[in-house]
């Protein structure tokens, strides 16, 4: 039996862009990339998914899986911030929509379509106090002027890379539930960090054995914590408004 997701308020396009997001990244499954759920049925309310029976993690999986998504982030994307391959409808992440139009800078692009937006989400809400909220707009005035930006090119990004999206199964990691787009590949890794992976250390070792990260990626980690922790504080209240405050104090750290 297949595992559906249905909701009848949906948006447009909603179960479709998950759809898209996920065909993406299967394009790089045939070249050893990260396993990705299998999608049975789709329509405009609903979506079905091959069913996966969970397992636990072990060390060896998570050193395939580290493997495997090097790989998929080797893909890359036709630009920062471009959507899917072939997508044309809108993005989300969660339930929220959320902006894909490429830009030739990596720093605008996350700042103004991955930060801000849910920044202010958060600060009209409540959940994110004015000082914190004021050094995250710092964080993004200085990716706007090219400060974290290098010369990393688009990579192929699962986008929602925390660990309720990584599936154990018998046979190794599954990948559900993407916000695929062309990104930084420090952001895929950094959210499993967020989230606690289970044995983080070999996916991130192994991972590396095969796409060796860049010099001084760990200092990096805040900054590429900052989209998902706007969304969070956006929707999951003031506990993720002060981390976010925190990471971005961080992150202003490492761009000095």
């Amino acid at each position: 039996m297949p595992f559906v997701k249905s909701n009848p308020h949906a948006p447009l396009g909603f179960f479709e862009a998950e759809a898209a997001g996920l065909a993406w990244l299967a394009q790089a499954q045939p070249d050893g990339g990260a396993r990705i759920v299998r999608v049975e049925s789709l329509g405009p309310r609903s979506i079905e998914l091959e069913q996966l029976v969970p397992a636990r993690p072990t060390p060896d999986a998570a050193a395939e899986f580290g493997r495997a998504l090097a790989v998929t982030h080797r893909a890359g994307a036709e630009e920062l911030g471009s959507p899917p391959q072939g997508w044309t409808g809108p993005n989300f992440i969660g339930s929220r929509p959320m902006t894909c139009e490429p830009d030739m800078s990596w720093g605008r692009f996350y700042a103004e379509q991955r930060v801000r937006p849910f920044l202010e989400i958060a600060v009209s809400v409540g959940s994110i106090g004015a000082g914190d909220a004021d050094v995250v707009r710092a964080v993004c005035e200085r990716l706007e002027s090219g400060a974290a930006d290098d010369d990393e090119p688009a990579r192929r990004i699962h986008g929602d890379l925390w660990n309720g999206n990584v599936f154990w199964t018998a046979d190794g990691v599954v990948l559900i539930d993407p916000a695929a787009h062309g990104g930084h590949r420090e952001t895929d890794l950094a959210m499993l960090q967020l989230f606690g992976a289970p044995h983080l250390d070999e996916i991130i070792g192994a991972y590396d054995s095969v796409f060796p990260l860049r010099t001084g990626w760990r200092e990096r980690v805040p900054l590429h914590q900052l989209h998902p922790l706007a969304v969070h504080a956006a929707g999951h209240g003031a506990s993720y408004g002060r981390a976010l405050g925190d990471a971005a104090r961080s992150a202003l750290d490492s761009m000095r």
